[in-house]
């Protein structure tokens, strides 16, 4: 009796283990199943790491003591006047139940690996033989490409068939190629030396090498898991990107897009910890044979000489707390970096490798690409601010003297300002979460004062003025879905180009002019 209970017990604990084992792998699957719904729908705004990109982190701690079901209202709507767009339809009501139960139980993922050999088995070819690409372009436009501007449209999802660069000539506005980049494309640049290559960057930190000349991509590769940063060399062979996952940054051959080199990002930050950084922005200079790039977290700013063997790195340190962005005067010697933590924007100088002064710069000041203007002899810069501040302002500097000239009051936040030569205005994009994301302001670029708001409608961003200053091209983007077109001088709207949720807009002509708002000659004068 007692052995047939014996073996009867052990039967049972038997069952018992073999239903933990088979409920312990199925609850692994199903994690697996969320991890990768997560980084299918998610990742690209959320970060791959859960630790936040262009939207804010999720992960057990943010999400701590949220209800799953006000959680899984916001998947299911989206989220007004951001680019979080209603998941209801596109994901089962379980896999959204899923992937939220799967984000409240997950922390932050430790800083995962993307190495050159990864970089390596990444690399697509999609033309072998590049002889075979049209000797000159297949659509109408002026011999230098000048005209030409990129726009990155991110499509509903941030991925999928909308997911595209679309190129525009913007003497006529007609949209003459676009380039599918499977995820939502973040950045477009151009080769300074050869007009028919552009690089497109995507939020999944792939790489396009794009022929304008048929407007097709030649090869790709991908340099990390997320990071917005790149930048051209001046002589357009070589690239440099970043990545806010894993904390890298690789050189690449631009013609090849094969990886030259790879650097750890980490340094000792302003307040005397040593840290592991995300990288910020990265620019080539018309200037000299270098790169720059800003360590977010470590406030550093390196600077990498790309012509000599094994890029040296000079590092420029105590910038400022949480580098982001920065544009470049003085033709290309001098690069202002807007510190967002420390409400300045720091001006290096790239001839010394020196930092010359920290500027106030309003709250979290975000510079986007930049804007430059020269006005009765002086060379005026503007700084936008990202924050939620008590304080709407844009700042203006003398970049001369590198002093406050005013802080122009707005509406509203500010993202990304935008000057050319010809125009006279200084264009602003508000950002809010309610109807002033529809509007951009106008600053005079004389008077300083804004003196003029357009409702362009949409979520109203990234204004860009073509390269000979008379047309302003501003996405109007979440609800809008188009680039709205308005003549520079009298404002009026002159065209509207539909595409699925456009963003960032990149004219060729900042080869040419490296800060928007400074012609060359200004440029030049600013030596």
């Amino acid at each position: 009796m007692k052995t047939t209970r014996k073996r009867q017990l052990n039967l049972s604990l038997l069952a018992g283990a073999v239903a933990t084992l088979l409920s312990s792998g199925l609850a692994n699957a199903k994690s697996d199943d969320m991890h990768q719904i997560f980084q299918d729908n998610c990742a690209s705004c959320h970060g791959s790491d859960l630790g936040g990109y262009l939207a804010p982190a999720i992960n057990a701690t943010t999400l701590k003591g949220r209800s799953p079901t006000a959680l899984r209202t916001i998947v299911m709507a989206g989220s007004f006047d951001t680019l979080m767009p209603p998941f209801y339809g596109k994901l089962s009501d379980d896999e959204i139940r899923g992937v939220i139960k799967y984000l409240q139980a997950t922390p932050k993922q430790a800083n995962p690996a993307w190495t050159m050999d990864d970089m390596k088995k990444s690399l697509r070819v999609y033309v072998k033989d590049e002889s075979t690409l049209p000797a000159k372009p297949t659509f109408q436009i002026d011999d230098k490409f000048e005209n030409l501007i990129g726009v990155a449209a991110r499509g509903k999802y941030g991925r999928g068939e909308g997911s595209k660069a679309i190129f525009i000539n913007s003497a006529t506005h007609q949209k003459v190629g676009e380039v599918p980049t499977g995820t939502a494309a973040h950045i477009i640049d151009f080769n300074p030396a050869n007009p028919r290559w552009a690089y497109v960057k995507t939020d999944t930190a792939e790489i396009f090498k794009v022929d304008l000349y048929s407007m097709k991509a030649v090869r790709s590769i991908k340099t990390g898991w997320n990071g917005p940063g790149m930048g051209v060399s001046r002589d357009g062979k070589y690239i440099m990107a970043g990545s806010f996952v894993p904390h890298n940054a690789v050189i690449l051959d631009a013609d090849t897009l094969e990886p030259l080199k790879t650097f750890e990002l980490e340094g000792t930050d302003p307040d005397g910890k040593h840290v592991s950084s995300d990288s910020g922005m990265i620019i080539g200079t018309p200037y000299a044979d270098i790169f720059a790039i800003a360590l977010e977290n470590a406030g550093q700013v390196w600077v990498v000489d790309y012509k000599k063997e094994g890029f040296p790195v000079t590092r420029i340190e105590n910038v400022g707390r949480h580098l982001h962005d920065a544009f470049l005067t003085h033709g290309g010697k001098k690069l202002m970096v807007a510190s967002y933590d420390d409400s300045i924007v720091a001006a290096i100088d790239l001839e010394e490798r020196k930092l010359i002064k920290k500027l106030e710069a309003g709250c979290v000041p975000h510079v986007g690409g930049g804007s430059a203007v020269k006005v009765d002899g002086r060379t005026l810069g503007f700084g936008t601010n990202f924050g939620d501040c008590d304080k709407m302002v844009v700042s203006v500097w003398d970049l001369d003297k590198m002093e406050v000239v005013k802080q122009v009051p707005v509406s509203g936040g500010t993202e990304s300002p935008a000057a050319h030569a010809n125009a006279p205005y200084v264009a602003v994009d508000i950002i809010s979460k309610d109807r002033r994301a529809r509007t951009v302001q106008l600053i005079d670029k004389k008077s300083l004062e804004v003196v003029k708001t357009l409702d362009v409608g949409g979520h109203a961003y990234f204004p860009e003025y073509s390269a000979d200053g008379k047309f302003l091209y501003i996405s109007a983007g979440y609800n809008g879905d188009e680039v709205v077109v308005y003549d520079s001088n009298s404002l009026q709207k002159v065209a509207s180009i539909p595409m699925e949720s456009p963003a960032g807009i990149f004219s060729r002509g900042r080869v040419k002019y490296m800060t928007r708002g400074l012609s060359p000659d200004e440029m030049e004068q600013g030596k």
